[in-house]
């Protein structure tokens, strides 16, 4: 059987070389809070006009187009029936008609 001698670095190797980011105390960067996706994504439908579907949180559906939207509420354009302004937090989610 074989002596092995156990390599472990001096104090003074350790004192010298720079701190570890993780022994700092400094961690990843908090993603930011808002990504505009949102906001690309409502002028992208409202410029093409696309007729669009909300389904709301009771399981109503309104059909029609978007038209202006805001950071709480949306406004739906529709032809037969009057426009809604629609608070966004009764909304379950927004898709396009022809994905129906």
């Amino acid at each position: 059987m074989v002596n092995r001698k156990l390599i472990r670095p001096s104090l003074s190797d350790l004192k010298e070389q720079p701190p570890s980011k993780y022994l700092e105390g400094q961690r990843k960067k908090v993603p930011p809070e808002a990504t505009n996706a949102e906001q690309y994504y409502y002028l992208k439908q409202m410029s093409n006009k696309t007729p669009m579907v909300v389904q709301l949180v009771d399981g109503e559906e309104i059909f029609g187009m978007i038209e202006w939207y805001d950071k709480d509420c949306i406004k739906v354009n529709r032809e037969t029936m009057p426009n809604l302004l629609i608070p966004k937090h009764v909304i379950k989610y927004i898709y396009k008609e022809s994905e129906v």
